[in-house]
């Protein structure tokens, strides 16, 4: 899925429902109010922009969400206390399925994002 600068993360779920309702009928009666997007381990919610979290460099518990920066291919150096800069895929997922799964991994670790938590570099005790 493709987004623009200014793109909030409601619109881009929007943009997700209507392509998955092409595979998925049930999709076409579920909201975009009713989606959630997880990038990382984190909730992101709807008023947020993209653009937004990659100017700000948003990180997540275990690194940025978003890195578009050139760096270095850790993967030649074998140490795990490296923080990669690869990030993951995020998931769109419904709500229902979030209250139903909350208690299990990996939905119990994830948590809603908020830039006031200030997230260090990832380190391994």
């Amino acid at each position: 899925m493709e987004v623009t600068k200014g793109n909030r993360i409601d619109e881009f779920l929007e943009a997700c429902r209507l392509d998955l309702a092409v595979q998925f009928p049930e999709m076409r009666t579920v909201m975009a109010d009713n989606l959630m997007y997880i990038k990382e381990d984190l909730i992101i919610p709807h008023n947020y922009t993209f653009y937004d979290l990659i100017v700000s460099k948003a990180r997540g518990k275990s690194g940025p969400l978003f890195h578009f920066d050139v760096h270095d291919d850790v993967r030649l150096v074998s140490n795990s206390s490296i923080e990669k800069d690869e990030s993951h895929a995020g998931k769109v997922i419904s709500r229902t399925w979030y209250d139903r799964n909350k208690h299990t991994f990996p939905a119990s670790r994830w948590e809603v994002y908020d830039p006031s938590i200030a997230r260090g570099k990832y380190t391994i005790h």
